[in-house]
């Protein structure tokens, strides 16, 4: 008689598509794909996607969890919305995408090193210590992240951006001290804090 089966080593899960149902802001639209490709034919990044939407929707309901949730995807979105306006079923295809993204993180199985990613997060962490965005720092990890000579270079190729900004009061070379902050910082840390717990509420809540 053969052994039972482990669960985990499959390479698909059955109840995928109910998970990101119910998980995943959008999710249970995903069914209603009838994967006719103009949301991949749309995309300005389509030809640069591991998986366009309509194949990651596919992969949902044939249970292909790691793979969709390990892919990088839905990091490529721009947002740009063509997707959307096109779907001749009205999905929310930009909201699912930005919703696997954030689950794929939550769970610690989102790709590391994606370029997109590590942006979302320097921004967040960047916009969270002051509750404004230091475009000057900001604008250092981006070019600097890399390495000093790499940093460089992409300075002096930015040279006339970067000279534009700092006549139009965008870029403050005073704001590596530390930069201006919302009136009401603890307003904001207690927005920051809800919004933890709502998360974390979300993530704790009972699966089906």
């Amino acid at each position: 008689m053969d052994a039972p089966t482990n669960l985990s080593a499959r390479p698909y899960r059955s109840d995928f598509l109910r998970e990101v149902e119910r998980e995943v802001e959008g999710g249970e639209m995903v069914k209603m794909c009838m994967q006719c490709g103009v949301c991949a034919g749309s995309c300005p990044f389509g030809a640069h996607w591991e998986h366009s939407p309509q194949k990651l929707f596919m992969m949902i309901r044939a249970g292909k969890r790691d793979e969709v949730l390990g892919t990088d995807s839905m990091w490529m979105c721009t947002s740009c919305y063509n997707c959307v306006v096109r779907c001749p079923r009205k999905l929310p295809i930009t909201t699912i995408m930005h919703g696997l993204a954030s689950y794929a993180q939550r769970l610690g199985l989102a790709p590391k090193m994606q370029p997109t990613r590590d942006f979302s997060l320097a921004f967040y962490d960047n916009f969270r210590r002051t509750g404004r965005v230091n475009e000057l720092k900001l604008t250092l990890w981006v070019y600097f992240q890399g390495g000093l000579v790499d940093g460089v270079k992409k300075a002096w190729s930015m040279r006339r951006v970067g000279l534009g900004m700092l006549r139009a009061g965008r870029l403050n070379p005073l704001e590596i001290f530390g930069g201006h902050e919302v009136q009401d910082r603890k307003g904001l840390e207690a927005m920051l804090a809800k919004a933890a717990q709502i998360e974390q509420r979300k993530a704790a809540q009972p699966k089906d």
